[in-house]
């Protein structure tokens, strides 16, 4: 199959064309007709299979072909809302992209910037709003965002807006929006709380699964290092010094850990960056532009820091840290993996680690394949856990090894 068996329209087409698109994803090629024909959908998809086309093509062709829809006084018609700031960033840029040529105009809000640049691009009049919801609810209470108009909502990576505590901003926002409208849902991971939130969004809709084993786990080469953790850095230098990939995403479970990364790759010659919850929104920009542009061939991120990270041909994803929850394992090789391209993921292994792996490998449902490297030989299966130390009353004619006892208890005199 391919676009134009979607009946998408011809100014959509010429710019799917020029990015080079040709045939859908399954997750494309399911939803658009759902959406073009005015329903509302709940879509269960890992990140990586293509979903944000699924949902900005027919939303660009039905403000394309709204013959009400004023060229001179836009209103706010389409609100995307999304957990993070890169991803809201990249969301906006594929709107851009694939409505180059339909005459529709965007916008992107976020927080910790300053608003005013925000605030001149909506007074010009926008046709799609992509939004965090904090600063969407700032914007509304200043009274510079109504959205009385909006005719398409979609709430993207809904599982990650409950895990960072947007709920209530969440439930703010629904009472803001009109009751006649199409609404989008879409999560990676369906738990009740999930569904529940679903069934407040949703009119009668319709429901697209595309399980993960099925899309970026089949088609992202896997491997497996079991190292200790105190060789981690070795090896990652080892690795790409040795392997010399164009690009490479490497992540840490925490932020202190990121920033630790860059600081040892620094000291062996490898430039890196750093993109995670305590750099500025404008370091974190300027680290992942330059990614983008090839200045940069390492970026250190943690998982939410890089929801919005979209490299076309990334090279390799390495796991420096393996992830506790087994989904947010195929969130990170999909990095590689986007559409329909392959890609090669990865991961550090140590001994305490091994929990982790065994989730990962039920949940994907294949054996991820272990890779021999230089300190394998030090690897040890099942860190020693240290003998607490105990202290014992000396024997009968034997003088104490602390001149301090007296009785089972320190001697305090001097």
């Amino acid at each position: 199959m391919t676009f134009k068996d979607l009946a998408i329209a011809a100014p959509i087409l010429s710019a799917l064309e020029k990015k080079g698109y040709t045939s859908p994803t399954p997750i494309q090629e399911q939803a658009i007709p759902i959406l073009l024909a005015g329903k509302d959908l709940m879509g269960c998809a890992q990140t990586g299979t293509g979903k944000t086309a699924a949902f900005a093509i027919p939303i660009i062709q039905h403000l394309h072909n709204d013959p009400h829809r004023s060229k001179q006084k836009r209103v706010i018609k389409a609100l995307v809302v999304t957990p993070t700031r890169e991803l809201a960033i990249q969301i906006q840029e594929n709107f851009t992209e694939y409505g180059a040529f339909a005459n529709i105009r965007t916008a992107v809000v976020f927080g910790g910037v300053k608003q005013n640049a925000q605030v001149n691009t909506l007074q010009n009049g926008i046709d799609v709003l992509i939004a965090t919801p904090g600063r969407l609810l700032d914007l509304m209470n200043q009274g510079y965002i109504s959205l009385r108009e909006v005719a398409y909502f979609v709430l993207d990576e809904a599982d990650q807006m409950l895990d960072m505590g947007f709920i209530n901003d969440i439930k703010k926002l629904l009472t803001k929006l009109p009751k006649q409208r199409q609404s989008l849902f879409f999560s990676a991971t369906m738990p009740a709380t999930i569904v529940k939130l679903s069934n407040e969004i949703l009119g009668d809709y319709e429901r697209v699964t595309i399980q993960p084993q099925q899309t970026t786990a089949e088609r992202v080469g896997q491997g497996l290092f079991f190292v200790n953790k105190s060789d981690k850095q070795e090896l990652l230098s080892h690795l790409i010094k040795t392997r010399k990939p164009s690009s490479v995403l490497v992540f840490t479970r925490t932020k202190h850990g990121a920033d630790k990364v860059v600081k040892y790759l620094s000291s062996v010659h490898i430039t890196a960056a750093a993109i995670h919850g305590n750099k500025s929104q404008n370091n974190r920009q300027v680290a992942l532009s330059a990614f983008k542009d090839g200045k940069i061939k390492v970026l250190i991120a943690t998982d939410i820091a890089a929801r919005g990270i979209d490299v076309s041909e990334l090279e390799l994803v390495i796991n420096y840290d393996l992830p506790n929850v087994p989904e947010t394992y195929v969130h990170r090789i999909g990095r590689t993996g986007r559409a329909s391209a392959s890609g090669t993921s990865l991961s550090f292994c140590d001994g305490e680690e091994k929990p982790y792996l065994k989730d990962i490998e039920k949940l994907i449902q294949q054996k991820i394949p272990v890779l021999e490297h230089p300190f394998a030989d030090a690897f040890v299966e099942k860190p020693a856990i240290p003998a607490k130390k105990t202290r014992h009353a000396p024997r009968k004619g034997e003088k104490p090894k602390n001149p301090k006892w007296r009785g089972g208890r320190r001697d305090s005199r001097k």
